[in-house]
């Protein structure tokens, strides 16, 4: 049975890739789009969090809904919309009116996806009746980033060789990857997270002072994430005062690179260490990392910061994950949602609090990524307080 199970996981692996192309693709075009459709920055700003705020509202809503259609037909649901908002991402901006209400569109519909995507992926790992959980979650998430880095390399290659002009050509090619996760979610086998019992509902999870800590820790472990990778292009052409393609290559290639390197690392030897240890300790790396990106006097410095940026933020997510299924028995879908809701709020919070400081300072991204290093210190303070409530 478990060799059986091993084709869901590696569906499982690919929808995370999926979750790569929807929040990482379009960033890599936000100078272009600024040209070709004349979108000023506040209104790109905005297009990050629709993404993400779509995502977290799916959140909200999906859990029940989950529970009564099941997992299969949901994970179906999730894949075509992902396909489908990038394929009205190439066709919508040109038939509209306003080309942004068109892009609006296309990102509100792949958002969907990816928000549905959220909720499921990692409960159907949790459920699969593999062994080594925690390892198996790690590496799960490690897709994520192997899947960030395949989309800015592969698109950063493309851009080379075709122009960026030829973007929309791109975005079908990756909208064929959920298509094709579309059709393997209709044959591989999916166990229940509950087995065959109810799952806690939102009422006992309120009741549970943990619960709030892990919301809390995923609220700064999406915003401390997110606030360095959605920007990080950008922020390496404008304010690092390198080309687009040593941009993309540089910039968030090498975030996502080395947050994958730290998720493979923790998954490999991470039961010799312990996991709220390596939280803390990774928070102030962030800091250090925030600081280094913001304040270097030379662009090769705050490149190096985007990628120990990428390192310390590897374990934020997964590890809150792993923390809350082994601290509340039983949370079920329930829990699995809301703690993705909180994380895509940290996502959209991060993103859009950079470009807003940024904004207020006349577009000067180093200012509004330094404004962000609120998040990764709240999540130094939270576990901080974490260790001294468990040793009282």
């Amino acid at each position: 049975m478990k060799e059986n199970y091993k084709s869901t996981v590696y569906a499982c692996f690919l929808s995370y890739i999926v979750q790569a192309i929807v929040n990482n693709f379009v960033p890599l075009l936000f100078l272009h789009f600024q040209w070709e459709y004349g979108i000023s920055l506040s209104r790109i700003t905005l297009l990050v969090t629709v993404n993400f705020g779509v995502q977290l509202l799916v959140d909200l809503l999906s859990a029940a809904v989950i529970d009564r259609v099941g997992y299969r037909i949901s994970m179906i649901t999730a894949h075509l919309m992902a396909a489908a908002g990038l394929i009205l991402l190439t066709v919508l901006p040109g038939i509209v009116s306003v080309s942004w209400v068109g892009l609006l569109a296309a990102v509100i519909i792949y958002a969907i996806g990816g928000g549905l995507l959220e909720v499921l992926v990692s409960p159907i790992v949790e459920a699969c009746p593999t062994d080594n959980k925690e390892k198996a979650m790690s590496m799960l998430h490690s897709f994520y980033c192997w899947g960030h880095v395949g989309v800015v390399l592969i698109s950063t290659l493309f851009f080379w060789v075709f122009g960026i002009g030829n973007w929309k050509i791109l975005a079908l090619f990756w909208a064929a990857v959920p298509a094709v996760c579309m059709v393997l979610f209709f044959r591989v086998p999916i166990a229940s997270l509950s087995k065959g019992e109810e799952g806690m509902s939102f009422a006992p999870l309120i009741g549970n002072k943990l619960f709030w800590v892990f919301l809390l820790l995923m609220v700064c472990s999406g915003a401390s994430e997110q606030a360095v990778s959605q920007w990080a292009s950008a922020f390496a052409e404008e304010g690092l005062g390198v080309t687009k393609t040593i941009g993309d290559l540089a910039g968030p290639m090498l975030f996502a690179l080395m947050m994958g390197i730290s998720r493979a690392v923790y998954g490999q030897y991470g039961e010799r260490w312990e996991l709220k240890k390596v939280m803390a300790a990774s928070g102030v790396l962030c800091m250090g990392s925030y600081l280094l990106i913001t304040c270097a006097p030379f662009p090769v410095l705050g490149l190096i910061g985007c990628g120990i940026c990428g390192f310390s933020v590897g374990i934020m997510w997964p590890g809150t994950f792993s923390l809350a299924a082994s601290s509340i028995r039983g949370g079920g879908t329930a829990m699995f949602a809301f703690l993705a809701l909180a994380g895509d709020l940290g996502c959209s919070g991060g993103p859009t609090l950079v470009g807003i400081v940024s904004g207020w300072f006349g577009s000067n991204l180093k200012i509004g990524i330094f404004s962000a290093i609120i998040f990764p210190l709240i999540l130094v303070i939270v576990l901080i307080r974490f260790f001294a409530v468990k040793r009282n």
